[in-house]
């Protein structure tokens, strides 16, 4: 199965949300093989968009979560109050929550323990910088984000973690990690992930590509058996780019299908 997380950030209010949460599902219609959709809009939105995708296929994410149950944290919100929205995933760790906001390795790791013993499905975001990769150390700076932030995690037999390889000098910038560097870094990151969680059964991960993923990009990282999918960023909220994105992803699982 492949899997395509759309993440809107801040760059819809609640009616264009609305608009573009059913634009996103026509994308699925009249296939025969779909990908597993996962949209992630503002938080201001969440409740519509919920209505939205009730009765379809296409699950609710959200873009953060707060590590505490309750109390005086202004502005934050947990894992029970996305679950009331109907939130089942959630983004933690994006390169540009750790570069704008502060976010450090420590709260990104009582994050996900939060998220985990919430039941709520992770999408940890990692990535090098452009001068980690120049200096060859993209593999280190990975393996230290997934151990800091997986550090004391426990998955449950049902419980499934995504990790989002989001190189940060690809994001936003339309210069895409090469098919090559993406299957590497990936099967790497597969590695921790089982050295991390010995007894996990391999379902139980999900490693996506993200970083400038487009319409005309989409298809040679989803074609890859490496690739579990894409976390999709500006062009989620370009329809028909999205479309395109969709639209690879049933190509690539129609072609794998028995026959």
């Amino acid at each position: 199965m492949k899997t395509v997380v759309a993440n809107w950030k801040m760059n819809v209010g609640v009616r264009e949300s609305v608009a573009l949460a059913r634009a996103s599902l026509l994308t699925l219609r009249g296939r025969k093989m779909i990908p597993d959709l996962v949209i992630c809009p503002p938080f201001v939105a969440l409740s519509e968009v919920r209505k939205v995708v009730a009765r379809s296929s296409a699950t609710l994410g959200a873009q953060n979560v707060f590590w505490e149950a309750s109390g005086p944290y202004t502005g934050e919100t947990s894992a029970r109050m996305l679950q009331e929205s109907g939130v089942t995933h959630v983004i933690i760790g994006h390169c540009e929550r750790r570069i704008h906001l502060h976010e450090t390795d420590e709260m990104v790791n009582k994050k996900i323990l939060h998220a985990l013993g919430e039941q709520l499905t992770p999408i940890l975001c990692v990535g090098e910088s452009k001068a980690s990769r120049d200096a060859g150390e993209a593999r280190a700076i990975v393996e230290a984000q997934l151990s800091s932030a997986l550090r004391g995690a426990r998955l449950h037999t049902q419980g499934r973690l995504f990790v989002a390889y989001e190189p940060v000098w690809a994001i936003g910038t339309g210069e895409s990690a090469g098919v090559g560097e993406v299957i590497e870094m990936h099967r790497f990151i597969r590695s921790v992930l089982e050295h991390v969680f010995p007894d996990a059964h391999t379902g139980q991960f999900s490693i996506l590509y993200g970083g400038s993923v487009d319409g005309e990009n989409a298809y040679s990282f989803l074609r890859e058996a490496d690739v579990d999918g894409v976390l999709v960023g500006t062009a989620s909220v370009k329809i028909n780019q999205f479309k395109e994105i969709i639209a690879s992803a049933a190509e690539v699982l129609e072609a794998q299908r028995p026959t």
